[in-house]
C-alpha cells in the first residue's frame, strides 16, 4: 500500500481522505482514496492570459520588427497609466 503524504494534498483531497477514513475505516479508506486519486486526470497547469498576450506580442515584434531581447531579460511594470520597462538582472 502506498503511503499518503497528507502535507502535499490540497484541502479538498484531504477532506475526502478524512471522510473515507471516518466512514469505512483507515485501511479501506486509504485504499479507496489512492484508487480514486489515480483515476483522477492530472491537474492542468494554470495559465495567465496576460502573460500569453505579452509573449505573443513580443514574439510578433521579434519576427517582424527585429526586436532583440538581451540575455538578462526585462522587467515590465505598470504604473500611473503607463508601462515601465527596466533591464532585468
Amino acid at each position: 500500500m502506498a503511503i499518503i503524504n497528507e502535507d502535499s494534498l490540497p484541502k479538498m483531497q484531504l477532506r475526502k481522505l478524512n471522510a473515507l477514513r471516518k466512514s469505512v475505516g483507515n485501511d479501506i479508506g486509504e485504499r479507496a482514496f489512492t484508487e480514486w486519486l489515480h483515476s483522477q486526470p492530472p491537474p492542468k497547469p494554470k495559465t495567465d492570459k496576460n502573460v500569453e498576450m505579452i509573449a505573443a506580442a513580443l514574439q510578433n515584434l521579434r519576427e517582424n520588427e527585429g526586436l532583440r531581447i538581451r540575455t538578462g531579460g526585462y522587467l515590465v511594470k505598470s504604473g500611473r497609466g503607463r508601462v515601465i520597462v527596466t533591464p532585468g538582472n
